[in-house]
């Protein structure tokens, strides 16, 4: 259980960033396709090394077969509540990058720019009211074969979006953790200089 100014920032930030969080209660309504594109758009807009924008997001919207092979994809511990979900979202990075003499070389930073489109995706779609629950309880290996995914690409994570419903909906063990998390202090992941000697 958190304390009650468990999101009360150390120092002045924007509030979009304190106001996100990753619900797991969804109420199972449709997202309109202008949200959700609107959604990706700001992720499109993330920085990347080189400007080289190495992901790619695979989607599917709730009450498609492809929503049923999305969420069938996901752990077990997932697939209860992401269920209600809007749309269920794959988030992938290419590994290699094209070097101007045309050789694909490995690329050092895809990650990390693909954690930097999620993070926008993260936070619009918590601005329009469809937040995001990112998630790496998912079946890798079954998830590279049926989503086919190419050699030179890395599977992140998978993403759900949908409106905020009543936790009450959710499997008992899960209602608990339905509110927003604290962070550390700064103090635990900022450091001035190098890190201490051993």
């Amino acid at each position: 259980m958190n304390p009650p100014d468990a999101r009360k920032p150390g120092h002045p930030v924007s509030q979009h960033f304190v106001e996100r969080w990753s619900p797991r209660a969804y109420s199972g309504e449709d997202i309109p396709d202008a949200i959700l594109m609107r959604i990706f758009e700001a992720a499109r807009w993330a920085p990347s090394a080189s400007n080289l924008q190495p992901w790619t997001f695979l989607y599917a919207k709730r009450g498609t077969a492809d929503f049923d092979l999305f969420l069938s994809l996901l752990a077990d511990g997932n697939r209860p509540w992401a269920k209600n979900a809007a749309a269920l979202v794959f988030l992938i990075s290419r590994k290699t990058r094209l070097t101007p003499e045309a050789r694909h070389v490995p690329s050092r930073s895809h990650s990390l720019d693909a954690g930097a489109a999620w993070a926008y995706l993260a936070l619009e779609a918590s601005a329009v009211g469809w937040p995001a629950h990112g998630m790496i309880g998912v079946d890798f290996d079954h998830a590279r074969d049926e989503l086919h995914v190419p050699d030179d690409c890395h599977i992140e994570m998978a993403i759900a979006l949908g409106k905020r419903g009543d936790k009450a909906g959710l499997p008992e063990r899960y209602q608990p953790m339905e509110a927003p998390n604290a962070r550390k202090p700064l103090g635990e992941i900022v450091i001035a200089g190098a890190f201490p000697k051993r």
